[in-house]
């Protein structure tokens, strides 16, 4: 397991300024053990907290053209068959994966091929499983055609905690299942849309491992 890019700066500062809350109390009050425990503990959790925020932890990718993998650690919410409004302007089956502080954030490419549709929406930061999420909140949208013409949408939608998306991806990009595409800092969520045809394979409350867990298989053509 490493620690993911996008944390580095962060972590360096946040040690740093541990570090100078921390040192002032052994210098100025060198007999207040209790209160040097008690701080130095609440910042060991803090930053350990912060620190497993941003693990990337190596997984098994399963290979396979037909195959829709989690594109992120955390929960699934959402299964129902809805409209799609920004691309498709059809139905389609949405599966849905909620993120809590405490789970990977990388986002993952879930199906391989080439990017023929992105765009980026300023927004909202409503908490993450409010109806209106996927419509106002910040956001990001992907559009993925693999080589037998299926195109899957997938969207990183920021929470009342994620307020910065990344994507490293852009339109006309050649993307490979299981690469990361993006990341989202701290809560939130990726909605995934998939032809009314795919079979889906995870269940309501189903955790999913990012990059790993299948949660859907599309028709072969």
């Amino acid at each position: 397991m490493t620690i993911h890019r996008e944390g580095h700066s962060l972590l360096i500062s946040l040690l740093i300024l541990l570090t100078v809350l921390n040192a002032p109390l052994y210098y100025y009050m060198p007999e207040a053990t209790t209160v040097h425990a008690i701080v130095l503990i609440v910042s060991t959790i803090l930053f350990l907290l912060i620190l497993q925020f941003f693990r990337n932890p190596r997984r098994t990718i399963p290979q396979g053209e037909n195959l829709v993998i989690a594109p992120a650690d955390g929960k699934v919410v959402v299964i129902e068959e809805t409209s799609e409004e920004e691309y498709f302007n059809e139905k389609r089956i949405q599966v849905s994966i909620f993120m809590s502080p405490l789970n990977v954030h990388l986002s993952k490419n879930p199906i391989s091929g080439v990017v023929k549709f992105f765009k980026y929406h300023p927004g909202k930061f409503l908490v993450a499983w409010h109806p209106k999420s996927s419509t106002d909140n910040e956001r990001t949208t992907f559009v993925t055609e693999n080589k037998n013409g299926i195109q899957v949408l997938y969207r990183q939608i920021a929470g009342a905690l994620a307020r910065r998306i990344r994507w490293y991806v852009k339109e006309g990009d050649e993307v490979k299942q299981g690469e990361e595409f993006g990341f989202i800092k701290f809560g939130s969520r990726i909605d995934v849309f998939l032809p009314l045809d795919a079979k889906i394979n995870v269940n309501l409350e189903q955790k999913t491992r990012g990059g790993e867990t299948i949660i859907a298989e599309l028709p072969s053509a």
